[in-house]
């Protein structure tokens, strides 16, 4: 069989990664310079109530949720957590943030009921009867963020034609472990860039559960968070209720920390596996043509094909640099901490492996819980526990 055709192929696919990098570079640059709305020093802050859901002591917790406690905010604030078991052991993290912050208002709900598939939804549905102010400012468990968070957030979605505000995030690694420095690298390397460049692009347009902000007085309009309680891609359904009021969703030029916790790959594969699915869902045509962006690994088998020759190993190792420079132009543009780079093929091999999966597989694990995933994005519930994920965002 003639393989130079096949070879060829890869290798053209693999310089167009090669490009696709180096653009999604500029663009974080480009971003990291946009002007930063703010708000006048003297001007009234509208109150802001934010929604924790929470599941189980996961590592950092304590410390995630008390950047969010020891916020530099002029207005009021009040932090809602919610659990679905009167023995979830993040209650007792909630109590000792409660002793910690006296001034601050923290109401906990422990509400057992479950209004469909998605749990995460389910505890936002029984969390939502206690909102208490102007903006709701939905955001995950292992978020973690600046003191000014909640005054920026609050300047973007006070911009004319803003009906919301999402934020981009990279990884922050819970341990010295190489799984969770390779679950950085997948979000500063991978998520980070594609997001930039669908955005850019005006291909895109996301809503991540690392922070949805929106006006209180629209979430009746929306349905509430009823209208989402089977979808997995909850975040992204949110966002396009919100857009479907008349504004965008704003994505400020910051990025805030997302604590990666794995310890093992049984636990970084399943957790992946759900976020590929969630996207090819979301966008079937978009997740195959991200094919272009697993330069590294496209050339890597173009090089082991019969008679490929030294061109292949060329551009493999022109794809691997030019990861390098992504990766160090990503840090620099948002203010993060160097990476290992020696385990950039790793990471490139297994989200190439995760990508082919995907194709293959329609099960995802959430929180220990087996699911289904149909065309459409809705979660089905498959009988029996799964093992522990480890997966962020409750």
């Amino acid at each position: 069989m003639d393989w130079t055709w096949i070879s060829t192929l890869l290798i053209i696919l693999a310089l167009a990664g090669c490009v696709y990098g180096l653009t999604t570079a500029w663009l974080a640059g480009r971003l990291a310079r946009r002007p930063v709305p703010h708000l006048a020093a003297q001007a009234p802050r509208p109150s802001v109530t934010v929604l924790k859901p929470l599941c189980g002591d996961e590592p950092n917790l304590h410390q995630n949720l008390t950047t969010f406690c020891t916020q530099a905010y002029a207005g009021a604030v009040q932090v809602i957590f919610g659990v679905q078991t009167a023995t979830d052991p993040a209650i007792a993290v909630v109590h000792r943030l409660q002793a910690e912050h006296p001034s601050l208002r923290i109401d906990l709900v422990i509400d057992a009921r479950q209004h469909g598939a998605n749990r995460k939804v389910s505890n936002l549905i029984n969390m939502a009867g206690l909102i208490a102010h102007e903006i709701v400012v939905l955001a995950d468990s292992d978020m973690v963020v600046a003191p000014d968070y909640l005054e920026r957030i609050v300047a973007e979605l006070a911009q004319p034609g803003v009906a919301g505000v999402t934020c981009l995030y990279h990884g922050v690694p819970a341990n010295r472990g190489v799984w969770a420095h390779l679950s950085a690298l997948a979000i500063d390397t991978q998520f980070l860039p594609n997001v930039l460049m669908g955005t850019g692009l005006g291909l895109a347009d996301p809503c991540f559960g690392s922070t949805i902000a929106f006006r209180t007085e629209l979430l009746p309009s929306i349905g509430g968070f009823e209208a989402i309680r089977d979808d997995l891609a909850d975040d992204y359904a949110l966002g396009a209720a919100l857009r479907a009021q008349g504004g965008i969703v704003a994505i400020p030029s910051f990025t805030i920390g997302h604590t990666c916790v794995d310890t093992s790959l049984a636990g970084l594969w399943r957790h992946e596996t759900r976020w590929n699915r969630t996207i090819r869902n979301l966008d079937p045509v978009g997740y195959a043509g991200t094919l272009v962006t697993h330069a590294f690994p496209l050339a890597l088998i173009a090089a082991l094909l019969p008679g490929s020759g030294v061109t292949a190993l060329a551009a493999a190792a022109l794809a691997l640099a030019c990861r390098i420079v992504l990766c160090v132009r990503i840090e620099r543009a948002f203010g993060l901490e160097p990476h290992p780079y020696w385990l950039l093929p790793i990471r490139d091999l297994l989200s190439f492996a995760g990508f082919a999966w995907c194709f293959v597989s329609g099960a995802v694990t959430w929180k220990g819980h087996d699911y289904r995933v149909v065309a459409d994005g809705t979660l089905i519930p498959e009988p029996g526990l799964a093992r522990e994920s480890g997966a962020p965002s409750t």
